[in-house]
């Protein structure tokens, strides 16, 4: 059982940076990843981080201006936006697989609260 709170969203201009973090109440394990939700769409992948830090994936949408990082020890999962644009504008959503079973990047079964994203023109 994991509980995740993401933290470090804020209102910044276009090409402003924000790093959001999410802590975990236990053991975070395999893939992390995180996604995002605007208004009046559905939630869509964004990025993920395998258990060593060694892999990650990232919508093509965010490549090259997004980092995702981790500690496990800590318990933590950054993600590090860079060049934000208007369109990134959204609530983002830390999320985390569960143990016992090994599955890729895209699928979780734990999710934060979400923390809001504004970027303005």
């Amino acid at each position: 059982q994991v509980q995740l709170v993401e933290s470090g969203g804020g209102l910044v201009q276009a090409g402003g940076s924000l790093r959001l973090s999410c802590a975990a109440s236990g053991r975070i394990r395999y893939y992390m990843g995180w996604f995002r939700q605007a208004p009046g769409k559905e939630r869509e992948f964004v990025s993920a981080i395998g258990w060593s830090g060694g892999t990650t994936h990232h919508a093509d949408s965010v490549k090259g201006r997004f980092t995702i990082s981790r500690d496990n020890a800590k318990n933590t999962v950054w993600l590090q936006m860079n060049s934000l644009k208007p369109e990134d504008t959204a609530v983002y959503y830390c999320a985390a697989q569960r143990g016992g079973v090994v599955r890729g990047p895209y699928e979780y079964d734990y999710w934060g609260q979400g923390t809001q994203v504004t970027v303005s023109s």
